[in-house]
């Protein structure tokens, strides 16, 4: 996809969406969610090449999540840009209830029927005292929507987590959300947005996905996705 760097339309706002940088918990493939962990050495390295990257981009405003993985991956970004930093809970990682700190094998060793359940990619199916897909969905695109509409005409930068860029591309994609994750979500990849009428942020128009060309030499990232990880074993 070609990157866009025009400004945008005067009732459209284009975002610029980052996912955080690596952490151990990415390696082990441990379930997140909203606990706060720390990026790991790739993961600061990661963020410093994003914060190069992004320099001298044209950016009105820059908004985060609230957890320390993304503040750490905005802070580069923001010397460089010479913005602050909002932090917006919205912004956060789906919530997987009590198996938050898990890895995909425990899960299945303590919920075995949760995680057979996690396993049918059901819209409607949340890990106990968690979000489902279709109420982080609704969260996602009321944050969205709320920043769109507060600051249309403008360009954003977000620093946000890999779940929220999937609402994000299922959404742009009119793929629903059932099924497995389809689209590729880099650490500290850049992807460009642009919601076009602020009323209806689920009219998204992906300008570019993907892009880590100031990732170019550093390790190959791994497959994150616990559910395939364990789905034939």
């Amino acid at each position: 996809m070609t990157t866009s760097t025009s400004t945008p339309p005067s009732a459209a706002t284009d975002f610029i969406l980052i996912r955080h940088g690596e952490t151990d918990w990415n390696r082990e493939l441990r379930f997140q969610g909203h606990i706060d962990i720390p990026l790991n050495d790739t993961g600061h390295e990661q963020a410093r090449r994003l914060g190069l990257r992004l320099a001298g981009e044209p950016v009105d405003l820059f908004f985060c999540s609230d957890l320390l993985r993304a503040q750490q991956t905005a802070a580069p970004a923001a010397q460089q840009l010479a913005l602050p930093v909002v932090t917006q809970a919205a912004l956060r990682e789906q919530h997987f209830g009590v198996v938050e700190g898990l890895r995909a094998e425990d899960i299945r060793e303590l919920h075995p029927r949760a995680w057979e359940q996690w396993l049918e990619f059901r819209e409607d199916h949340a890990m106990p005292e968690g979000e489902s897909p279709l109420q982080f969905h609704a969260r996602i695109l009321g944050a969205l929507g709320a920043l769109a509409t507060a600051h249309a005409g403008r360009r954003l930068l977000v620093v946000t987590h890999g779940g929220v860029l999937d609402m994000v591309w299922r959404t742009a994609r009119g793929l629903g959300l059932n099924g497995p994750r389809q689209s590729d979500i880099p650490n500290a990849g850049i992807n460009r947005i642009r919601i076009a009428d602020p009323s209806d942020p689920a009219q998204i128009e992906i300008l570019d996905w993907a892009d880590t060309r100031h990732l170019a030499d550093l390790p190959a990232q791994p497959n994150y996705d616990q559910r395939r990880h364990l789905k034939s074993t």
